[in-house]
């Protein structure tokens, strides 16, 4: 991962690996653009992106696409999810309409146990931001600071809450009972 200096905030970027297929999307370049190292491959299944450092794959799926052809798609979505831990199908549409709410519901009934998560997307800048939130705060570095901030936080509401500052003088007072 590489980290630069843009106007005083950190600017996250790593190496994505797309599709092939993916070539001339839309998403490719708006990831470019985003200083991302890209690197395309044929040998990854058509319409995924996958970060690398992060660990996570996204497989693009067009909400049309998938209701005329919707069993080819799901065997689709399964060899995806047999390759990839952590996976998430970005499902576009213009439009989340009732189709398309049915079409997520039985992708989620089909795969339900699993680990797909489904992230319905509307375009590409919102694809595209979506994904680079997920991929930033699931890699290393900043599950870390994360983390650090939780803990951090936890014990300063501990600290400060006066539920804990009753539990302590109510357990003062009953071990003051048992001593006597």
């Amino acid at each position: 991962m590489a980290e630069s200096t843009v106007k005083g905030s950190a600017k996250w970027t790593t190496t994505v690996i797309i599709s092939s297929s993916l070539k001339s999307c839309e998403i490719s370049t708006a990831l470019e653009n985003q200083s991302h190292k890209i690197r395309y491959s044929d040998s990854v299944e058509n319409g995924s992106i996958i970060f690398s450092l992060s660990g996570v794959a996204f497989l693009l799926v067009d909400a049309k696409e998938c209701l005329s052809a919707e069993e080819l798609f799901l065997t689709k979505i399964e060899k995806f999810l047999s390759i990839h831990q952590n996976s998430f199908v970005v499902l576009f549409a213009p439009l989340h309409g009732p189709e398309e709410w049915k079409l997520m519901f039985r992708i989620q009934e089909r795969f339900l146990g699993s680990n797909l998560r489904i992230l319905p997307v509307h375009n590409a800048a919102n694809a595209v931001n979506l994904m680079s939130t997920i991929a930033k705060t699931t890699s290393k570095p900043y599950m870390d600071s994360i983390c650090y901030r939780m803990i951090t936080t936890k014990a300063y509401i501990i600290e400060q809450s006066p539920v804990w500052k009753t539990l302590q003088k109510i357990k003062l007072g009953s071990e003051s009972i048992n001593t006597s």
